[in-house]
């Protein structure tokens, strides 16, 4: 592990921090501006709701420097969980520094201490040729599926 670093769970206290990581994420990877109190009322959502998923953290002094979230999605093919890494965020200043790899190295120890567990996913914007390459150096492939959407708006109906 770097020097300084650690790496932790998310909880209640942490929502600010995360609202942030999540807010720069979006602007930097799809020029987008989050409605602030959607996402808080989200990321304080999941954190109440262990079922739905967790957040980790990784700090350096005390500071938080990265973050990523984890949900589950069941595949009946498999009889067991994908953990889908998502909102994967790191300071600028933190960049090129590992931070992101002993993110992903907690989650996956964590992911095959599980019976129920059967592989990491994530998924990651095309043009984002930088992120693309840590992936596959952390030993992670592209697969042969697209992922495709229909978004709800003005609620969660």
């Amino acid at each position: 592990m770097p020097d300084g670093f650690i790496v932790r769970g998310a909880s209640a206290s942490d929502v600010e921090t995360l609202v942030e990581f999540n807010r720069a994420l979006a602007r930097e990877t799809e020029d987008r501006e989050l409605d602030p109190y959607r996402l808080q009322a989200g990321v304080a959502g999941l954190l109440a709701r262990p079922d739905a998923g967790f957040y980790l953290l990784a700090e350096r002094h005390a500071r938080a420097v990265g973050g990523l979230l984890v949900t589950s999605e069941w595949s009946d093919w498999r009889s067991g969980f994908f953990w889908w890494i998502q909102s994967v965020y790191v300071r600028p200043d933190f960049r090129r520094q590992g931070v992101f790899r002993l993110l992903y190295e907690s989650v996956r120890r964590q992911a095959r201490q599980r019976d129920d567990v059967c592989g990491l996913r994530l998924y990651v914007e095309r043009a984002n040729l930088a992120a693309q390459t840590t992936y596959r150096a952390l030993g992670m492939r592209a697969t042969a599926y697209e992922v495709y959407e229909e978004e709800f708006t003005g609620g969660s109906s």
